[in-house]
């Protein structure tokens, strides 16, 4: 990465750190041989994995349960012309064991849109990247410090 081009690597903790601070962000996975991306609320698990919480019929599940996906969220501020934005990508899996679907009842991230079956989807933070932009700039060109 160029030192110049305003942007800072962060590292895995973070990246969960700011993760944990936002509670929608982006799946992004194959559909039909083509890219598709999907804004869903979430939350982290003890061990860093995003999980999101799902109708157990949604096409979502069908398409992301075993496959590797990628998932990404931010924070934007557009008047400072600043923000973060961290990918993690892993397998997703439909959580099937009982006891730890009890466990994310109590847990987990709560639905936005019910459905009377739902299922909890773990992706595993195989590979958790990030960066902030350090320095913004306005619509102008004249950079602002943070």
């Amino acid at each position: 990465m160029d030192a110049n081009d305003g942007f800072r690597e962060l590292d895995r903790q973070d990246c969960l750190r700011l993760l944990a601070t936002v509670p929608v962000g982006r799946i992004v996975y194959t559909c039909q041989a083509l890219p598709a991306v999907l804004p869903v609320n979430f939350c982290l698990d003890r061990d860093g994995a995003v999980l999101m919480r799902t109708s157990a019929s949604s096409e979502l599940v069908g398409a992301i349960d075993g496959a590797l996906v990628a998932f990404e969220a931010d924070a934007i501020d557009v008047t400072a012309c600043s923000g973060w934005s961290v990918v993690v990508m892993g397998a997703a899996a439909v959580v099937t064991d009982p006891v730890e679907h009890l466990r994310l009842l109590r847990t987990g991230p709560r639905s936005w849109a019910p459905a009377p079956q739902e299922v909890f989807v773990r992706i595993a933070p195989e590979l958790v990247t990030g960066r902030d932009l350090v320095g913004g700039r306005s619509l102008y060109g004249v950079h602002f410090p943070l």
